[in-house]
């Protein structure tokens, strides 16, 4: 029944649980009961085993998560405390052109960490922690068709000279859904097989476990970067920009390509000297191996007024740095919700004035799009 304690047949032996981490003390585990039985589910249940496990009917339809707007006073402990299982319905990879060329559809929906800006809160209501699809032998599969449909990538473009890429975290964190299951370490095997196309995903969370999985350069990693000061109120429960930086060298040498998120560039009194100071950093940390094969995206703030109504209940200090009607203008994304963004003509000048300070600080970071 839904709503009900999960009893579970015999699962065999039993995973080991996590260790101990800051992100994931999950008390709480809402499955769908298919979810729950397959062997994925299994094996999450069994890192958490001392967490409550309750049926529901659908991953979309929790009412003690989704609507319930009591949740934004206890925003950061829903995502430490709850987990939800479930079984990705729709399996489609959609064009992209941007980032990478298509979107995958994903192994979870959802995150524990809290940055303030992020767009998928806006999609399930007042709480959004992990949900993590369990039928991840449908989606590699899924991808493999998909790939062998585009055969070799006729020409360059800018989101590879040679490679298809596909961008397999658009609504989570793969490095924090590694702590949870194997589905990112399925996603990068399934990738390190196929000659003419790429994993891609962007992080905030060092997971050094990654670096066993042998990727043989076929999936990119985006490590997001912003200053520091900016990161400490915004990118809530992420791995610290110094952390994050020096980890690039050592994913470099495991074998992905490292890319980096110049993002979101935030617009407030001071963000030129402080994007030429973490520049800086990065031309002073990166190896040359690092460097020779970096690139990078330069996005600008999107924010949404419904998030920050929502921000204003758990940390409004944050909006005073992402809500800025006086520099800001309606935007239709391309996922039909309903943003704000800077004005076309603030955002030129900013971009060109980023370009600049890159040009200058990092010259051999190229910079493959900005938006």
């Amino acid at each position: 029944m839904a709503g009900e304690p999960l009893t579970l047949f015999d699962i065999g032996p039993a995973p080991t649980p996590m260790p101990a981490n800051r992100l994931l003390q999950v008390r709480r585990i809402y499955a769908e009961a298919a979810a729950a039985a397959s062997p994925r589910g299994r094996q999450v249940l069994g890192r958490f085993p001392d967490a409550e496990v309750v049926e529901v009917p659908s991953h979309w339809q929790i009412p003690d998560l989704h609507g319930n707007a009591g949740n934004v006073e206890r925003w950061v402990r829903t995502k430490t405390e709850t987990l939800v299982l479930g079984v990705r319905k729709g399996l489609t990879t959609r064009p992209n052109g941007r980032s990478a060329d298509f979107i995958a559809p994903g192994p979870s929906n959802g995150c524990a960490m809290a940055c303030a800006y992020c767009y998928v809160p806006r999609r399930k209501g007042f709480a959004n922690p992990i949900t993590v699809f369990t039928n991840i032998e449908q989606i590699t599969a899924h991808l493999r068709r998909h790939v062998a449909r585009q055969g070799p990538k006729p020409e360059p473009n800018q989101c590879d000279p040679h490679d298809w890429v596909y961008d397999i975290g658009e609504n989570g964190d793969c490095s924090v859904d590694a702590l949870v299951s194997d589905n990112v370490a399925d996603l990068v095997a399934t990738f390190r097989t196929l000659p003419t196309a790429k994993a891609s995903f962007a992080t905030k969370y060092v997971n050094r476990q990654l670096l066993d999985l042998d990727p043989a350069g076929r999936t990119r990693i985006r490590f997001s970067v912003m200053p520091d000061d900016d990161a400490r109120l915004l990118d809530v429960r992420t791995s610290r920009m110094d952390e994050r930086i020096a980890a690039v060298d050592d994913f470099v040498e495991a074998g992905y390509e490292v890319h980096l998120n110049l993002s979101p560039v935030v617009l407030r009194d001071g963000w030129e000297s402080a994007w030429t100071a973490l520049l800086r950093q990065l031309d002073d940390v990166l190896s040359p191996a690092a460097k020779a094969q970096a690139a990078a995206e330069v996005i600008m703030l999107t924010h949404n007024e419904a998030l920050h109504e929502v921000n204003l209940g758990w940390h409004p200090l944050a909006e005073e740095l992402l809500w800025r009607p006086e520099l800001q203008e309606p935007k239709r994304s391309q996922n039909g919700q309903d943003n704000v963004r800077y004005r076309a003509g603030v955002k030129r000048a900013a971009l060109a004035r980023l370009d600049q300070l890159v040009a200058g600080t990092a010259p051999w970071l190229r910079v493959r799009y900005a938006f």
